[in-house]
């Protein structure tokens, strides 16, 4: 995880010191809905075996936050964001199966943009996830059923590109990690407005 976000804000601090001076400072509030790509992966070392399980699936979800400006060159904002996803992970031996299904995730945390242009920025951020799972499982045909919640950390980068006046798109990449050897890739488009 920590490669991951010191990848990141490499990458942010780069386009940021190549950013032009005119370019505006992202400030206020704004919401967005997102939609994309989610490769869950439950690691069984746990359980004493030196393999994984891996799904991808479709998350899609709404976000919100608040921008303030930081000087001339960068803001600093607070994230929030509720989302669903349709991976399901499978295992199944011939005897015993289970499955388990990544629901609902709630995260907060902080972001910091650059503005590299009057219509785009870059940002990273980082923050707590709280991820709901499911699990059903069949041994020689006693099913049972348990949901718990497992807490993690998110990191992420992404960029925005200005619509008009105050919509825009953009796409963001990010990583989460959660106990229990939980974790997920996800690269999601967004389309919000500010206000």
């Amino acid at each position: 995880m920590k490669k991951y976000i010191i990848g990141f804000a490499a990458a942010a601090a780069f386009t940021a010191a190549a950013a032009p001076a005119s370019a505006a400072v992202t400030t206020g509030g704004r919401v967005e809905a997102l939609v994309g790509w989610d490769h869950a992966r439950v690691s069984l070392d746990d359980f004493g075996v030196d393999d994984s399980l891996n799904s991808d699936g479709i998350v899609f979800g709404i976000g919100a936050g608040y921008d303030f400006g930081i000087g001339t060159s960068a803001s600093m904002g607070i994230d929030i964001e509720a989302s669903e996803s349709t991976a399901d992970l499978d295992f199944d031996d011939g005897t015993d199966s289970a499955s388990l299904s990544a629901g609902r995730d709630l995260y907060a945390g902080a972001r910091f943009t650059f503005p590299v242009s009057d219509a785009a920025n870059v940002y990273v951020k980082a923050g707590y996830t709280n991820a709901r799972v499911h699990a059903d499982l069949d041994e020689d045909g006693d099913i049972t059923s348990d949901s718990t919640n497992l807490d993690g950390i998110r990191g992420g980068v992404g960029m925005q590109f200005g619509l008009g006046t105050s919509a825009y798109v953009g796409a963001e990449y990010r990583y989460s990690n959660y106990e229990g050897g939980f974790s997920r890739h996800q690269a999601v488009a967004t389309l919000g407005f500010r206000f």
